[in-house]
């Protein structure tokens, strides 16, 4: 059994942070019924994520499908139906699912539901017990409420582009985004937990609620220590957080250091990640600079914050003495923590990751077998799904609209015939 087992979801969610949310909410258990546009002469349908490739998934013949990797990475363990929530049809199938759901998901543009009828006042009256789930850029509320959201641009303006990347004195400074959508997947995380919450309260009391989650509002939670720095003293003392590259704002040693270059001449680099005293003796006993730990101005963290720019050159010369191998033996047996700067390849071959089954194969119906990154929940009474690989587009419309609501072949080709589904 799976820990949400029993639980109905309605996603009418699209591209990442829904997405995310719910294929999390499908790997514990949950039926989450992935409400998909019908293709249409304009357009192709369904999670535009689909189309967002190469890479797309091959199939057995070797051609590309129409599956883009993106989608494929967001979408397990989901059934996919379709249903043009624009025709009147359409918004009266969703009415009559959402009567038989637990959750509803969506993340269409504020006052865009209201147009379908499909909003949370208009569906609690048809189940008070619903959980309504809205994701957007900017909330329901406030002056931005109208503005479409998108990671990049929230990235910037949630203050995260002004503490990524190298600083602005060294050459390659200048505001930097993250590598992958954080204020998406950090959003659909938080709406996982805030789902899960709101189920609870259901439980007991019987009634749903609307979730309201922005971008915004987790992009500027997610500033975290660097936001409380800011809010503590830095709004007092004049003090704006900055780039700072790969050091850290309140911990020294804390970053990337060069090391010997490899047999090829090319350059090398680890991460040391010394976060208390106590390691950093180890590391200085490990350098071979025991003196280091006992300097006055090295001996504590605070005072190492404080002499960063007379300490950091110490060790950037120390590192350079030793190959990449040599220090993250001698470290990890020390046990300071360190660790190399893999690529995807090395990630994805690494024995560690391998060995806690964070690569899994699926059965595709297009491919055949499909290598996907896996989920990182492991319980031990109710384990993940594993059973869905990401639906085709319309795939389990007949089976859902069986299983949800009864309907018959004779009522799913008169949806078909209206273009609802």
């Amino acid at each position: 059994m799976n820990a949400l087992d029993g639980i109905r979801i309605l996603d009418l969610s699209r591209v990442l942070a829904g997405p995310w949310c719910t294929q999390t909410l499908a790997d514990l258990g949950a039926d989450v019924v992935k409400v998909e546009r019908p293709p249409g002469d304009n357009h192709p349908g369904g999670d535009d994520t689909r189309g967002w490739g190469p890479p797309f998934l091959r199939g057995r013949d070797g051609a590309d499908t129409a599956e883009a990797a993106y989608y494929l990475g967001a979408n397990r363990n989901k059934r996919s139906i379709t249903c043009d929530i624009a025709t009147p049809a359409g918004q009266a199938l969703i009415r009559a699912l959402a009567a038989k759901a637990d959750v509803f998901v969506e993340n269409y543009k504020v006052g865009d539901m209201a147009r379908y009828g499909l909003d949370f006042e208009s569906l609690r009256a048809l189940n008070p017990r619903l959980v309504y789930c809205s994701i957007t850029g900017f909330g329901q509320t406030g002056p931005y409420k109208e503005r479409a959201g998108y990671d990049f641009a929230i990235q910037a303006m949630g203050g995260l582009m002004s503490v990524t990347g190298e600083r602005d004195d060294l050459p390659g400074g200048g505001p930097q985004k993250v590598g992958v959508a954080v204020a998406d997947l950090f959003t659909g995380l938080y709406a996982t937990v805030a789902i899960q919450a709101a189920l609870r309260h259901a439980e007991r009391t019987g009634e749903g609620q609307h979730i309201d989650m922005a971008l915004l509002d987790t992009q500027v939670a997610m500033l975290a220590n660097l936001g409380a720095n800011y809010l503590v003293r830095g709004r007092e003392d004049g003090k704006v957080p900055g780039r700072a590259g790969n050091a850290h704002a309140n911990i020294v040693p804390y970053q990337v250091f060069e090391v010997a270059p490899d047999a090829q001449g090319q350059a090398q680099h680890i991460i040391l990640a010394v976060g208390n005293d106590g390691q950093f003796a180890k590391f200085c006993a490990v350098a071979g600079h025991p003196e280091l730990a006992t300097d006055p101005r090295f001996a504590q963290n605070q005072n190492r914050v404080r002499h960063r720019a007379v300490l950091v050159p110490l060790l950037e010369t120390i590192l350079k003495s030793r190959s990449k191998a040599d220090w993250l033996a001698a470290l990890e047996a020390a046990k300071v923590p360190c660790g190399p700067i893999n690529s995807l390849a090395e990630v994805f071959a690494d024995e560690h990751v391998l060995s806690r089954g964070m690569v899994q194969r699926w059965e595709h119906p297009l491919s055949g077998d499909v290598d996907l990154v896996a989920s990182p929940l492991k319980l031990s009474a109710t384990p993940v799904r594993n059973d869905l690989p990401p639906p085709l587009l319309g795939q389990h419309t007949a089976e859902v609209l069986g299983d949800w609501l009864g309907h018959t072949p004779e009522q799913l080709a008169a949806l078909q015939r209206g273009g609802a589904v």
